[in-house]
């Protein structure tokens, strides 16, 4: 579906032309190894090396190479600027942003962010231009694997509703499944009820597309259990409380979590991390319907609490509350819940920070710092536990809506808490999954977040 794949890395190429990186605080210096030609050119246009700027060099038969100006040089997107910037073709790094050779975490970064700037959805239409390509004698098995989770994610979100409901997840993930090696059931309709998923059931009712629970297990029973939940609300009308058409627009992306969570698990399963894995994704879609559940109304969920509804746009955590339940039965050492949750998240941190909510100072700060490792940020938010007052309800255990405006990610965190042993290492990132606009290796549309921290925290809790 995209077009990174084939952009990123080749291991052989016949006159790739000549690629130097510089920083601005190295420009001066490199400058000075130059020819007299090329100092009065890159002066000629004031070129400095700063970063996200490019300039092209003239040869004697026409273009020699070009410079590219990045910024920090472990950070992937510093490079991204290049596919596009530099003319199509095959270029291979003749300096480094510090001089000479690229070491392996500059290689890495420079491969990975290459990658995702060369990323373009082109299941309905083809790009305009194909992107430079990055010439390399060796690809790092796992910058391949991260660039693969990241553009599963993209793929998955940007695809529309009508080609990705959940009949079609649930196929992409047994499809990965199979690949590995995994087992995979899922639970489908009136069978969630049956089998006591009665909170996925209701939200999911109103659809002609028949909600589900897609399960997959993996990895040696020996090994710790690792679970991982992802929202899968293929789409969101709201339901009853039925969004605006603004609100509603890009609704196809709330199956993000989902995203998250499948190549999340595909990633662990492609490395061979020694964990036993079991994925749940509970996909729905959020339908207008003569059954659709409606506000007022008190559900039943796995754990035995039961919900009133205060708002059936708040169908998130009504999915995930039985999956987490599902997912606690099994005790993992590890859980893991990833969801396009909240508006209010957004409001807190903007688009580019997924707000992280865990009972586990150590996993927290683990997953924070791997964040900072990895050039792929996210931010603690509070479980501040005297805001469950805002979920109070006057005949059910609880309320999936807030009485207030107030806290709207914290109160949504709290209430999948309620769900959750204190006893059980959890955290739950709410993410945005999305772009809104084009910027260098964040082409407008689906985005994997926190995805590549996440990997590395539970490499280095697990690996």
């Amino acid at each position: 579906m995209n077009a990174a794949s084939d952009s990123t890395t080749h291991d052989v190429a016949a006159s790739p032309y000549r690629l130097w990186l510089t920083a601005a605080q190295g420009f001066d210096a490199w400058l000075a190894t130059q020819s007299d030609a090329t100092q009065r050119w890159l002066k000629a246009q004031h070129f400095t090396g700063a970063a996200g700027t490019h300039a092209l060099l003239p040869g004697d038969g026409g273009m020699a190479g070009a410079v590219l100006g990045v910024g920090d040089a472990h950070d992937p997107f510093a490079y991204a600027h290049a596919p596009f910037a530099l003319p199509a073709g095959d270029w291979k790094v003749s300096h480094g942003p510090n001089g000479g050779d690229l070491d392996a975490d500059t290689l890495a970064a420079l491969q990975l962010g290459w990658g995702l700037g060369s990323y373009r959805f082109s299941r309905y239409r083809t790009p305009t231009r194909a992107p430079a390509r990055l010439i390399a004698d060796d690809t790092d098995a796992d910058t391949a694997a991260a660039l693969a989770a990241c553009t599963r994610v993209r793929d998955l979100v940007n695809t529309p509703t009508e080609h990705l409901g959940p009949e079609e997840l649930e196929a992409i993930a047994r499809e990965i499944a199979q690949t590995h090696g995994a087992d995979f059931d899922s639970v489908v309709g009136d069978d969630l009820l049956r089998h006591n998923f009665p909170a996925i059931h209701a939200v999911g009712r109103a659809s002609h597309r028949a909600p589900r629970l897609i399960v997959l297990r993996w990895g040696r029973d020996s090994d710790p259990l690792l679970a991982l939940v992802g929202k899968g609300v293929c789409f969101d009308t709201g339901g009853l409380d039925i969004k605006a058409a603004a609100g509603m627009r890009n609704m196809k992306k709330d199956m993000g979590g989902a995203a998250h969570a499948l190549a999340l698990a595909e990633w662990i399963m492609a490395r061979n991390l020694p964990v036993r894995l079991l994925l749940l994704l509970p996909a729905v879609e959020n339908a207008i319907g003569p059954n659709a559940y409606r506000p007022g109304e008190v559900i039943a969920t796995r754990k035995g609490l039961s919900v009133e509804i205060d708002n059936t746009d708040a169908e998130g955590r009504i999915v995930l509350c039985d999956a987490l339940t599902y997912a606690i039965e099994h005790s993992p050492k590890l859980l893991l819940d990833f969801a396009t949750l909240t508006g209010a998240a957004r409001v807190a941190l903007g688009p580019d920070l997924p707000a992280l909510f865990s009972n586990d100072d150590t996993v927290a700060n683990d997953w924070l710092a791997a964040g900072a490792r990895c050039r792929d940020p996210l931010w603690r938010m509070p479980l501040w536990a005297p805001y469950l007052r805002y979920l109070n309800s006057g005949i059910a255990d609880v309320a999936n809506g807030s009485s207030t405006t107030m806290a709207g990610c914290v109160t949504a965190a709290l209430y999948l808490e309620k769900f959750v042993p204190a006893e059980q290492p959890w955290a739950h990132l709410d993410v945005y999954s999305w772009n809104d606009t084009d910027r260098p290796g964040r082409p407008a549309g689906g985005e994997a977040q926190a995805l590549r921290s996440c990997f590395a925290m539970l490499k280095a809790r697990f690996g």
